[in-house]
């Protein structure tokens, strides 16, 4: 299955209370935590895994209100788009359904995300799928971006940045809102939110109920998308209890096969020679020339739908023992299951491990059928965290988690043409994941005059196996215990109380992923990755203007790539790669002009490079594979630049337009750096707008506007190659997932 989703639940550690921002520019207390005034505030969670701006690292800190802002009914990547080195992508085209980060040029597998703490990646796949949290962003109250390798926290080791997402948190006063987007592409979004603010002085509860669809820009590539989220807190003297319950549903239609180059440009002939080389039917080859050059989708086949829900449960305590000692301590369970169904057309038979079928006194081997491929899983465990103020100049803090997963992997074929033996609920393959993670770290912080210390050392052990039958029928044995050192330290100077230097070395390790242990050659395990990363920086906060200069490098052992190489099955799969490197420059601004302009700017620029690399192509004349030796080529989706900004214009305090524009160089789309094979570099333009107002007698008005890719530019943000050597010659197929042009968004929210 393309995904699986994973359990969220809160708790954490922690160096520094961050205050979710209330205007543009801000500053950060600097003083030593005061448990008594986090009881005060009612802050149920107290967050450790966050940098704050004395912090020796790189981040960008994204509030509550402008969440609000950007919350139309896409998923959360398109809410970070104006972040330094951040590229977004969509199947389907317009922000619903399956999207995609990247941030540095790494991909989800390489991006920790927490959820108040607890990792949200798939822990088999490592990937992460907003798909599953639809309208999560309407029950957030902040999100921090750090790049590089961040602070400790736990999960998979952030091998180009982490998300740490923070829930919602109790509100003063009751509220309810009723929240409706309508736009392009039949795209709805309805959701109620209600909450009772404090009661009693002790109790609190939110809920929010939502509902999204959309047919797509690309042709059947609809999304019916429905969640909920509850949430109750009990607040002692030194002491809060809260439980959070949240659930989500999808179905969408698959939209992950892209267009290829041919019907993307219009190239008949292209075209018609891809029909030949792939042996495409009547009714697919007619699919393809008829097809809007931009909004192909090469599934016909009604219910090619991917299915999926989860519940998640969480149980969060937090106790100030005295002035001194904070602990807390939470428990999770994500219950998730769900499939995709596909239409095949003239599979063996003996692939499915069903028996031939006599006909007539004619044997048949091959039938059409529909198949479902299932993932049954549970993710389960704990957190803790311990944190110590009582020495002079000190914090220290000890946390870390236990979880483990369990993910049942099979098949069934639903339907055939010429059934066989088979039956409905037959499994034709079934494997079994099982991953037990645990993780402990200590953080200290010591204060001296202008300079800040941290030192950070985790431990990291990961036991991982998987046995059964996979989906070509072979049998599964992987074992892999890892144990991981993570130590990271940084040094801070505050210049004065509004400027800081600071920076940072980590080293960093982590696992491969499943199908790296199952694609590879038998009995052979695939390497752990390990990196270096380096980052020195300048920050300057002032009541109207803020700025952040960053230089990073990041040096990568044993990184896995795509390099063509294919198993004995003829499984593709990644393999270790010495050494690649990320080395580069950001930059991130904002100024307060005066009351009514708003300047926000950001930039990326950044050199990404394999040393060695090897390309292999499958040879359908003499057979086997021809290899092919690069050095020094650029990391497949990886720009050289990225650069953003926004101008804000605000004639009215209840009234603001903002128009963004984004620049986004050319990546490639594999590791040979050929110019045959990359998407092309794109600049988009959007256009927002927000207005206000409250009539007697009703709730405050809230209408916004969203005028995306205004000038409808052509580009594509996401794509894959692959090649082979046939009739004498190479034959790259290139494939891309074409983006919206110009497209609208209305917005109405009524807030009680």
């Amino acid at each position: 299955m393309k995904k699986i989703i994973l359990a969220s639940i809160t708790l954490c550690c922690a160096a520094h209370i961050v205050v979710a921002q209330t205007s543009p520019v801000r500053k950060e207390n600097s003083k030593k935590l005061d448990t008594n005034k986090v009881i005060q505030a009612r802050e149920v969670e107290i967050i450790g895994n966050r940098l704050n701006s004395k912090s020796a690292g790189t981040f960008k800190n994204v509030d509550k209100s402008t969440i609000e802002k950007l919350n139309f009914g896409q998923d959360l990547p398109f809410l970070l788009d104006n972040t330094p080195g951040v590229v977004i992508t969509s199947d389907a085209g317009a922000g619903v359904g399956y999207t995609g980060i990247r941030i540095r040029g790494t991909d989800a597998t390489r991006v920790n995300v927490t959820i108040n703490g607890i990792p949200y990646n798939d822990s088999e796949s490592q990937g992460t799928f907003w798909v599953n949290m639809p309208d999560f962003a309407s029950s957030l109250e902040s999100i921090q971006i750090q790049r590089g390798v961040g602070t400790s926290t736990n999960g998979a080791g952030a091998f180009g940045a982490s998300l740490n997402i923070q829930t919602q948190l109790q509100s003063a006063t009751a509220y309810a809102e009723l929240n409706n987007s309508v736009g392009s592409f039949g795209t709805f979004k309805n959701t109620v939110k209600a909450g009772t603010g404090l009661i009693n002085d002790r109790w609190s509860f939110d809920a929010r109920l939502s509902r999204i669809s959309s047919d797509g820009f690309v042709d059947r590539g609809a999304s019916l998308l429905k969640s909920y989220f509850l949430s109750g807190a009990y607040y002692g003297k030194k002491s809060s209890l809260r439980v959070n319950v949240f659930s989500g549903a999808e179905k969408t239609y698959q939209a992950w096969n892209g267009v290829s180059e041919s019907r993307l440009h219009g190239d008949i002939q292209g075209m018609q020679d891809y029909i030949d080389r792939n042996g495409l039917d009547t009714e697919d080859a007619t699919n393809l020339l008829n097809s809007d050059s931009r909004r192909y989708n090469s599934f016909l086949y009604p219910d090619q739908n991917d299915n999926y829900w989860q519940d998640h449960y969480q149980l969060l305590y937090s106790n100030a023992l005295n002035a001194d000692w904070n602990m807390q301590f939470a428990l999770h369970y994500t219950r998730g299951k769900g499939y995709f169904e596909e239409f095949k057309k003239y599979q063996r038979l003996s692939n499915y491990g069903l028996n031939p079928v006599t006909v007539g006194g004619t044997e048949i081997s091959r039938t059409d059928l529909v198949r479902r491929r299932w993932l049954d899983n549970h993710f389960y465990g704990g957190t803790y965290a311990f944190q110590y103020g009582g020495f002079k100049n000190w914090q220290i803090i000890l946390a870390g988690a236990y979880n483990e997963y369990e993910g049942d992997h099979y098949g069934q074929v639903i339907w055939a043409q010429y059934a066989s033996n088979g039956n409905n609920s037959r499994k034709y393959y079934d494997n079994q994941g099982l991953k037990k993670d645990f993780n402990s770290y200590l953080k200290a912080n010591y204060s001296l005059a202008n300079w800040t210390f941290f030192g950070d050392i985790q431990f990291r052990q990961v036991d991982y196996t998987v046995l059964g039958i996979d989906k070509n029928l072979n049998p599964l044995n992987v074992a892999d215990p890892l144990q991981f050192w993570n130590p990271k330290m940084g040094l801070s100077y505050q210049l004065s109380a509004e400027q800081h230097l600071y920076g940072s070395f980590s080293l960093t390790a982590k696992e491969p992923n499943r199908d790296d242990y199952i694609n590879a050659n038998l009995n052979v395990l695939p390497q752990a990755e390990h990196l270096q990363n380096v980052e020195a920086g300048y920050r300057i906060q002032k009541n109207n203007f803020n700025m952040g200069l960053n230089a990073y490098g990041m040096w990568y052992k044993d990184q896995l790539v795509i390099t063509g190489k294919i198993n004995e099955v003829g499984e593709y799969y990644r393999q270790n790669v010495d050494k690649s490197y990320r080395m580069g420059l950001e930059w991130d601004a904002q100024w307060v002009l005066n009351e009514k302009w708003n300047v926000l700017l950001n930039a990326a620029f950044s050199k990404n490079k394999i040393q060695n690399f090897t390309e292999y192509l499958d040879d359908y004349d003499l057979g086997g594979q021809q290899a092919t030796d690069y050095k020094n080529t650029d990391i497949s989706f990886s720009p050289n630049q990225v650069i953003g900004a926004e101008l804000v214009y605000s004639p009215a305090s209840n009234l603001s337009f903002s128009w963004q524009s984004k620049y986004v160089g050319k990546q490639y789309l594999d590791n040979t750096q050929n110019e045959g094979r990359k998407l092309n570099d794109f600049m988009l333009h959007h256009l927002r707008l927000g207005y206000q107002f409250k009539v007697n007698g009703l709730p405050r008005i809230q209408l916004g506007l969203k005028v995306e890719n205004l000038f409808a530019y052509q580009y594509e943000s996401n794509g894959y190659t692959y090649a082979y050597i046939y009739d004498n010659s190479r034959v790259t197929e290139n494939f891309y997932f074409p983006q919206a042009g110009r497209n609208v968004m209305f917005n109405l929210n009524l807030k009680f």
